[in-house]
């Protein structure tokens, strides 16, 4: 059964611990009140290539994120960073078993000019509960609830810092594209996981492992 809400940061393509959850809510709040933090899944993804795990990192404007809330994060044309995105997604994954079906609208919302980092972020979560087929409400908070006052809060738990976070979840194997170089490696963008399982990427999110 399903849980009726769960309230989540914003995520750039988010890891597959993010995507289990989601897939386990009816009602989807999208933390956009909070004050960003950098170095966290916000703004930031992590696939997996031939010399093993890189981040991809969206860059914000300087001075933009000290003490502001994420809705009013915008996002740094000066760097090229969706040149290196896309060929780092091309290179890693042009050999995956999905990767013509969906690279292209990957490709399209990683090139369009989002302002602020909150739309390109909801639409890369858009994309993905597209392609797993799955069917959650979501939407954004209309105003920040401190932490621990609200159930279910995994605002702060799915975060590359949180070295306690793989004790959440339990993987399940799928076949990624570099098996004959690495053991498999969980917990990395869902964009490993759509190009690598294709329509049955729904059933390789992971297990949660505690009530939530």
């Amino acid at each position: 059964m399903k849980r009726d809400r769960i309230l989540l940061s914003t995520a750039y393509f988010p890891p597959i611990q993010y995507m289990a959850l989601v897939n386990e809510a009816e009602r989807v709040f999208i933390e956009r009140e909070e004050n960003y933090i950098k170095q966290t899944f916000r703004n930031r993804c992590y696939i997996l290539t031939a010399n093993g795990v890189m981040a991809l990192s969206v860059p914000v404007l300087e001075g933009s994120f000290h003490k502001r809330a994420i809705k009013d994060i915008r996002i740094d044309y000066t760097k090229r960073w969706q040149q290196i995105h896309l060929r780092s997604i091309y290179s890693s994954y042009k050999a995956s078993p999905y990767f013509d079906y969906y690279y292209e609208k990957v490709e399209k919302i990683i090139s369009k000019s989002h302002t602020f980092l909150l739309d390109l972020n909801m639409e890369s979560l858009q994309i993905l509960v597209e392609l797993m087929n799955i069917r959650p409400q979501i939407t954004y908070t209309d105003f920040f609830e401190p932490v621990k006052t609200c159930e279910p809060d995994w605002r702060y738990f799915i975060s590359p810092k949180n070295r306690e976070m793989d004790k959440l979840f339990r993987y399940k194997k799928y076949l990624q594209v570099f098996y004959d170089r690495f053991d498999f490696i969980p917990g990395l963008s869902s964009l490993d996981l759509i190009f690598n399982a294709g329509p049955d990427a729904v059933n390789y999110l992971p297990e949660i492992l505690i009530p939530y």
